[in-house]
């Protein structure tokens, strides 16, 4: 199986399992979880045919960790991201000190005067580390770092999700929380 493969596996399940699960036949139960076999039924009856063993290596391989298997591997689920409404069943969690986000330069000037917000998600995601940031930004041209307080906001009464690939999760990170690297 080629990377170029993979990348398009990924790219559809990203699309179905956190934005329109609704255009192939699927629907999400709580905690975005779908059926493996109801999946690779949907795929295949939309033209788009995946092999069991192409779906676990793209969960196992993605650099990203994008999806997760539940512990008896019959349920597959985007594990963030979802424009959808749909309740990830995440628990809080206390954050650390600091985590990061990345973004594009031309988003700079209004992350400053706004914070971070949602937009069609349901969560700002953001970084353990500086490189994962970065990658992130970079995603969106000439990358951008910004250094969240989340200790601080934590203590301010913010709620942290950590999602099962080690993304953290806020509602939103108001200006005052951040500072550019």
């Amino acid at each position: 199986m080629n990377d170029s493969r993979l990348v398009k596996i990924s790219k559809y399940l990203s699309k179905y399992l956190r934005h329109q699960p609704d255009k192939i036949g699927i629907k999400l139960a709580p905690g975005g979880w779908v059926d493996v076999e109801e999946l690779l039924s949907a795929c295949a009856k939309n033209k788009f045919p995946i092999t069991r063993q192409e779906l676990q290596v793209v969960v196992e391989y993605n650099d990203k960790k994008r999806y997760s298997f539940d512990s008896t591997g019959t349920l597959i689920r985007a594990n963030q991201g979802h424009s959808v409404e749909i309740d990830l069943q995440l628990e809080p969690a206390v954050p650390p000190d600091l985590l990061y986000h990345g973004t594009g330069r031309k988003s700079v000037e209004s992350i400053l005067q706004t914070g971070l917000c949602k937009m069609s998600r349901h969560h700002v995601h953001l970084s353990r580390d500086i490189a994962t940031a970065t990658t992130v930004g970079a995603r969106h041209g000439k990358p951008v770092v910004f250094i969240v307080d989340a200790g601080a906001m934590y203590q301010a009464g913010y709620t942290f999700y950590c999602s099962d690939n080690d993304v953290w999760l806020v509602d939103s990170v108001p200006p005052e929380y951040l500072q550019k690297i």
